[in-house]
């Protein structure tokens, strides 16, 4: 039998930043995802936020940004009781593992554990990446319908995923 890797999340330390500045996606995939030293350092600096690495085992494997106030990011019909997922990438040598799926799940299980009172994680998915778009889906986000033109890389999907088994649906 196959040992599956032991994949969880944690808040970005100093003892973790040079690894997740290390991280990197595939040429094609880098319109999307954007600089990873970029996004840590906006995550860093903003009181707002969590940067957050995923790991297997020790190693560190992706990176993503956790937003808590409303922006057009994160916008979610529940205000403040939403979370915006940001940034949200795999280290070009780990993906096609089934690890993002994972990865998802246990940043959800993370907000579920340290913000119970948060009901929806929200996100924006450029309208031309289908991977990502499929990744999601299986992850249990949904499209709202909505489009955001704002994106450096054209328009972006608003896809939401419940938390904690609470929120209601969104009506698209």
């Amino acid at each position: 039998m196959i040992a599956v890797p032991d994949l969880h999340v944690a808040r970005v330390t100093p003892a973790l930043a040079e690894a997740v500045r290390g991280l990197r996606v595939a040429a094609d995939q880098y319109p999307f995802v954007g600089d990873v030293a970029f996004n840590l350092a906006e995550a860093e600096a903003d009181p707002n936020s969590d940067a957050m690495a995923i790991l297997v085992g020790e190693a560190v494997v992706g990176f993503y940004r956790l937003d808590y106030v409303s922006t057009i990011v994160s916008w979610n019909p529940l205000g403040r009781a939403g979370v915006g997922l940001r940034a949200f990438m795999l280290d070009r040598d780990w993906q096609g593992r089934g690890l993002g799926t994972r990865a998802v799940n246990a940043c959800c299980a993370d907000i579920e554990r340290r913000h119970p009172e948060r009901l929806l994680l929200a996100l924006n998915v450029n309208c031309r990446n289908l991977g990502a778009i499929r990744a999601y889906r299986k992850a249990g986000f949904v499209d709202t319908g909505e489009l955001y033109f704002g994106g450096r890389a054209g328009p972006q999907h608003l896809m939401v995923r419940a938390l904690n088994r609470r929120a209601p649906e969104h009506a698209a």
